[in-house]
């Protein structure tokens, strides 16, 4: 089994380590790709759990949004995702945003409470609704009981 690694070749030696584990043997790294035999590897491991376990490592790292897995057959290839402008630019202001001003700068002379209720009106907005629970329908009344 081979794990082209792309771009990602600065981090083969982590990726190594991690893998080890969980395949039962200890995979060859050499240039930008790993080897793991597949005679040694653990009863059940199939490419696809190997590319499972992968992706946990991208996410550990913090690059899973940046990276793909493609499995073709006993080859795997980690490919790096062509970010266009507009997710580049939410990239770049997502560090911002948790340095957002406080929700505590009311307008003098206004009460606090009136204050708070646009608040909870933007967050009734974003929160997910939930499918309407259906009503029993009313029994239908049996012969006897309307004689």
């Amino acid at each position: 089994m081979k794990v082209a690694l792309g771009t990602l070749k600065d981090k083969g030696d982590d990726l190594v380590a991690f893998l080890e584990p969980r395949v039962g043997t200890k995979p060859s790294l050499s240039g930008g790709e790993i080897e793991i035999e597949d005679e040694e590897v653990k009863e059940g491991v199939k490419p696809r759990h190997v590319k499972t376990y992968i992706k946990r490592f991208l996410y550990m790292n913090g690059v899973r949004k940046k990276y793909r897995v493609f499995v073709a057959g006993k080859e795997l290839t980690i490919q790096e995702i062509e970010l266009g402008e507009k997710e580049k630019e939410e990239e770049e202001k997502a560090p911002e945003k948790p340095e957002e001003a406080p929700a505590e700068e009311a307008k003098p002379g206004k009460p606090e409470a009136v204050a708070e209720e646009p608040a909870k009106e933007e967050a009734a907005k974003e929160k997910p609704k939930k499918a309407a629970t259906k009503k029993p329908r009313p029994k239908k009344k049996k012969a006897e009981e309307e004689s």
